[in-house]
């Protein structure tokens, strides 16, 4: 019962994180082609720049109780998947860095330099983790001893790599909502139109690949919450068109969580499938830490995990207000 539980929460840890991140990563991407004069681009940064650090928040916990819950899942994946996971990291670093460094110069060279690390910073981890995941889903190669025995170009198939447009194009129509929703005059008109683009581009990738994922191995539960994380995306474009920014907004996020809720269900109960043998799977059971240590862990969970998400809930209601370049000083 625990491992079960624990595998439900690991999955709300990652759909906080691709929800939250991913409007992130996608205004990252998106800043240096939105933003066509350096105060929009200011607009961009100051739109995500009270929140950003907190989303990424998300990951580590959801690191940390795999560590914790299923340390066997935890260090397979690690280690199998270890210069794909450094190059998100070093992503994120890049990223975090550019925000920090971004105006500590009054000089339009040095802060277009942090715009395109943002850009690079956002781009890697939002094309990777669906790497990763498109992996994790489909199956790598695991011995009999939880070990992978592949490589780096193992885990850059076709399906994998299909799954990386996915949560990119993905969380750059995110990230356009997102846009839309917080600006104000010229960079919310351009952003709606990115929307319309960029959603049926990802539309088509997202179809495509929960296709061939169903088709590899089919899960009913799975194939039908896929069907409604299409419908979510249709309904965002069509919010979005009908300029009800706030409701395309939570289409997207919707959209992203239905799909991270699909794809844990398609793996359930796996935790990381073997393509070497089935036999070699990990599973909910044989990943997992002992009933004890899931106890305790369930009850430090029930504590916090209210109080987190009352503070967080409290800071985006705090900045909820749009924000123009008009308000943005120009520099000296």
């Amino acid at each position: 019962m625990l491992h079960d539980i624990w595998f439900l929460l690991i999955a709300v840890l990652w759909i906080g994180y691709f929800v939250l991140e991913g409007f992130d990563f996608g205004l990252g991407i998106l800043l240096p082609f939105l933003g066509r004069t350096d105060r929009e681009r200011r607009v961009l940064i100051n739109a995500i720049g009270p929140v950003w650090d907190g989303n990424e928040v998300w990951v580590l916990v959801a690191g940390g109780a795999t560590f914790a819950a299923f340390p066997n899942w935890y260090a397979t994946l690690f280690s199998g998947f270890y210069l794909a996971l450094f190059l998100i990291l070093a992503g994120l670093i890049i990223r975090g860095v550019a925000f920090e460094y971004h105006s500590k110069r009054d000089s339009a060279t040095w802060r277009k330099g942090w715009d395109w690390a943002i850009f690079f910073g956002s781009a890697v981890p939002a094309l990777l983790w669906g790497v990763a995941f498109a992996n994790i889903v489909a199956g790598v190669p695991i011995d009999k001893n939880m070990e992978f025995t592949g490589n780096l170009l193992t885990l850059l198939n076709p399906f994998a790599l299909l799954g990386g447009v996915v949560t990119l194009t993905l969380f750059m129509t995110h990230g356009a909502a997102y846009i839309a929703l917080k600006t104000e005059g010229d960079l919310r008109e351009r952003a709606n139109k990115a929307l319309v683009v960029i959603g049926l581009v990802a539309a088509l990738a997202a179809v495509v690949f929960l296709a061939w994922t169903q088709i590899q191995s089919l899960v009913v539960v799975s194939a039908v919450v896929s069907v409604l994380a299409a419908l979510a995306l249709v309904g965002a474009l069509l919010a979005n068109l009908l300029k009800r920014e706030g409701w395309a907004f939570v289409g997207t996020a919707l959209t992203i969580a239905l799909a991270v809720v699909a794809l844990f269900l398609h793996l359930y109960p796996n935790v990381m499938p073997s393509s070497t043998n089935s036999a070699f799977n990990l599973t909910i059971t044989n990943a997992s830490s002992t009933d004890l240590t899931l106890l305790i862990m369930t009850i430090v969970a029930v504590v916090f995990t209210p109080l987190v998400l009352l503070y967080q809930g409290w800071t985006y209601w705090i900045f909820r207000k749009r924000i123009s370049a008009d308000r943005i000083p120009e520099a000296s």
